[in-house]
């Protein structure tokens, strides 16, 4: 048996036009926490008991993240875990999210969403 060498992921890094409109957004929409902000990024927490920060980072030349065309339908680099993922869908539509419709079947269910920078965030459950 090979012995674990990693226990999880530290950070998510999200490319930003501005790291202070988007942690607003991020804590309006998402509920995320703000731990520090500068000029060139923002650091949040998900949830108070989150391992995982989010951290967004202001880009020269802002594109938003594109995964590269695949043949397994992904087109984005995580997927955040939602408490239920129906509620948070029409939660983020009534908060006019760009938001893509529920897919999968049974017990697998995704969908992905965009911040305001058009960066593809994925929710699955």
């Amino acid at each position: 048996m090979t012995k674990q060498l990693l226990k999880g992921v530290e950070g998510v890094f999200i490319p930003v036009k501005d790291p202070k409109i988007s942690a607003e957004w991020y804590k309006e929409i998402l509920g995320f926490e703000l731990i520090y902000i500068e000029e060139e990024a923002a650091v949040m927490k998900i949830h108070e008991l989150a391992q995982t920060v989010v951290c967004l980072v202001r880009t020269v030349n802002h594109q938003p993240m594109e995964f590269p065309k695949n043949d397994f339908g992904v087109g984005k680099y995580y997927n955040f875990i939602p408490e239920d993922i129906e509620e948070l869908h029409k939660i983020l539509i009534k908060k006019k999210v760009k938001v893509n419709p529920i897919g999968g079947e049974g017990t697998s269910r995704f969908f992905t969403f965009y911040d305001p920078d058009n960066n593809p965030l994925g929710v699955c459950q």
